[in-house]
């Protein structure tokens, strides 16, 4: 099998952020593809051809050596090419064949720890089309968060044994639930063992953007570099898409929905998770601009893009609309302080670039908000009654989580900023 590539000098980078590249990528020759097309995914060579198909066994069988050929192949650019021409996707009438079996194989390499799969298949997500992305996401979600109860655990042990798989598993889910209806709201094994991984290790979610090299313009349709707009929109999102399910609300602003337990018997309220998941992005946005700095790419590249977050802002608009305000007015509320606060951070550590001036008419168009206006300023040593209001978190479960605050000194090995500026809307300091 004949294989080119595009070469780039070791540690090259481009000083121009428009010439950046992404990670090269192994063009396969057209012929091996059509064999594998024939032989492993059963398409006719013939026009008019019936398809054949494996039966269950023989695609277990075939997935079984699969699993064992990517594990026993020791060099990780055989494996890289070998993944490629088997399921990089080709516009073709075998996609769809493509995109089952490699579910299954992923699905596999999950249940058995295969790493070396689960190595290949976060490359695969990083230089593939959304599209096909958030169907292998969509895959692992129904084999364990939705058909059997409990298996979730299985896919949450892979944070360990291949943390890249997970930071771009995490990025296709946020992309294929978007909240934008009751069926596109993460499911609640989902959620919680997302929040369980970025608390565990916070840096997950820039793996990713720390090992590949980077491309200051990726292509239009593919997955971003983290996973950062999508969990914000998560999170803003989170307070109107539950209200919208049309269930009575609380007194605090939460929606009354039932809280379930886990295997341990600890209760697993989603806008707790939320308001967690919240939190920790707030902290990982905080020490990007160190990271960015490091790599020569301080406002040269926006890990949030600007241009994602109109589409978010006229969400909310019309969430905001759909639901009555005089009944959703602390759900409003609640959205719009953690849209302020994302932004105001991403501003100050340089992962959104953007003027104020841009900012101020995007957040015009919103409801009236204290937080937009003025802007958030979280201060290394903010007082934790302050801080408890702003992640609407019980000082109670707080304490008993053991949650590490906003730019607390040595929260990152080394101390924390002090106040991240203006406001969103540039009106207080």
């Amino acid at each position: 099998m004949s294989v080119q590539r595009r070469v780039r000098r070791p540690g090259e980078l481009p000083q121009d952020p428009q010439a950046l590249q992404s990670a090269p990528l192994p063009i396969v020759d057209k012929g091996p593809v059509e064999l594998l097309e024939e032989f492993v995914f059963q398409v006719p060579k013939e026009r008019g051809a019936q398809p054949k198909r494996l039966n269950s066994l023989q695609e277990l069988q075939l997935l079984e050596i699969m699993c064992n050929y990517f594990q026993e192949q020791t060099k990780d650019s055989v494996r890289q090419i070998i993944f490629s021409s088997l399921f990089s996707p080709q516009g073709n009438k075998a996609d769809d064949s493509r995109m089952s079996l490699l579910g299954k194989l992923v699905s596999m390499a999950v249940a058995v720890c295969r790493i070396p799969v689960l190595e290949c298949a976060a490359s695969w997500l990083q230089r593939t089309p959304v599209v096909y992305c958030v169907r292998l996401a969509r895959a692992l979600v129904d084999d364990y968060c939705c058909l059997v109860p409990g298996s979730v655990q299985t896919l949450k042990q892979i944070f360990s044994a291949s943390p890249r798989f997970c930071c771009q598993f995490i990025t296709s889910v946020t992309a294929l639930y978007d909240l934008s209806s009751d069926d596109l709201i993460p499911p609640l094994d989902l959620l919680e063992m997302i929040v369980s991984w970025i608390f565990e290790d916070p840096r997950l979610i820039l793996i990713t953007f720390l090992n590949t090299p980077i491309a200051a313009n990726l292509p239009i349709g593919f997955l971003e570099l983290t996973p950062l707009t999508g969990l914000i929109r998560w999170c803003v999102k989170a307070p109107l898409a539950y209200k919208r399910k049309k269930k009575p609300s609380l007194s605090n602003g939460h929606v009354a929905t039932k809280v379930t337990k886990d295997s341990g018997g600890m209760d697993r309220d989603p806008h707790l998770l939320y308001s967690k998941l919240h939190l920790n992005v707030l902290q990982v946005l905080m020490m990007l601009q160190v990271h960015l700095t490091e790599k020569n790419l301080y406002g040269r590249l926006g890990l949030v893009l600007f241009d994602h977050m109109v589409p978010l802002v006229e969400e909310i608009n019309r969430l905001a609309d759909e639901l009555n305000p005089l009944n959703a007015s602390q759900e409003i509320e609640l959205s719009l302080d953690r849209l302020a606060q994302a932004l105001q951070v991403a501003m100050a550590s340089g992962a959104l670039l953007c003027t104020r001036d841009d900012l101020r008419t995007l957040c015009s168009r919103l409801p009236h908000n204290k937080e937009i206006q003025k802007g958030p300023t979280l201060e290394a040593e903010g007082d934790s009654r302050r801080e408890t209001q702003a992640m609407d978190v019980p000082n109670h479960r707080e304490e008993s989580t053991g949650r590490r605050r906003c730019g607390a000194p040595g929260a990152w090995g080394g101390g924390g900023r002090e106040g991240v500026g203006e406001g969103v809307m540039g009106y207080e300091e």
